[in-house]
């Protein structure tokens, strides 16, 4: 199965015609042809099924047959984590969290991030591109980048609010600190970690201290085994 993607599709569609790039994948690339099956997300949960019925590589049009909602995560993560020096390595977190499970992801720009501006619009075909390829059809939200202290006072918390720091004094192991089902915020900074005044803003706020492991971990590593941590408990 080979999943496309197209936010603009809805129940009430009768037929789509992909843009003129994916025409000429469909059409020249995998050859597909008239009467061919095509499988298609609108990244909210449904899957839609349906034909081409028109051939052209500049505009392959499909004949939209049925619609299936699928369920989404049973549980909510919203990861707000600094963007890395090196984008490659935050364009891997994406792409790795989204296959894993993740439901939210916020760019935070903190005291000590190197990287204080991001590619949103790359950023989003990355995680569509992977959703694509974990075929799953809930697209995770992407939101803007904003600074630490904006995002603690604009952002509610969940069920379980977390911070990982790697900073001395009384933290709580993720994994024991988890509940199936809960809803989870986990705060994760960039690669000289958060600042001091930073840790203390998020306990003021009740947030829970956490660590991830014994070992010290690059900012998308930590992404990755908080995101597998969560999903894995939903196994």
């Amino acid at each position: 199965m080979q999943l496309f993607y197209s936010a603009s599709i809805t129940q009430e569609s009768d037929t789509y015609t992909f843009p003129r790039e994916e025409s000429k994948h469909i059409i020249r690339v995998l050859r597909k042809q008239i009467g061919d099956p095509i499988d298609i997300t609108n990244g909210k949960g449904y899957l839609f099924k349906g034909e081409i019925i028109d051939g052209n590589p500049n505009k392959c049009k499909i004949q939209l047959q049925d619609a299936q909602f699928q369920a989404p995560l049973p549980y909510k993560l919203h990861i707000a984590i600094a963007p890395t020096k090196l984008n490659d390595r935050f364009e891997w977190f994406l792409e790795k969290s989204t296959e894993i499970g993740i439901t939210e992801i916020t760019p935070i720009i903190c005291d000590h991030s190197e990287r204080k501006q991001i590619k949103e619009e790359r950023f989003q075909k990355i995680l569509q591109s992977a959703m694509k390829q974990s075929l799953q059809t809930h697209l995770p939200i992407l939101h803007p980048a904003i600074s630490f202290k904006n995002f603690l006072k604009s952002q509610p918390q969940a069920s379980l609010s977390c911070i990982a720091h790697c900073e001395e004094g009384e933290k709580h192991s993720l994994t024991k600190e988890l509940t199936a089902g809960k809803d989870t915020l986990i705060l994760i900074g960039p690669e000289g970690d958060f600042s001091l005044e930073e840790i203390e803003q998020t306990v003021q706020l009740g947030y829970t201290q956490i660590t991830l492991g014994a070992s010290r971990l690059r900012t998308e590593t930590a992404g990755i085994v908080a995101c597998h941590s969560i999903s894995f408990l939903h196994q």
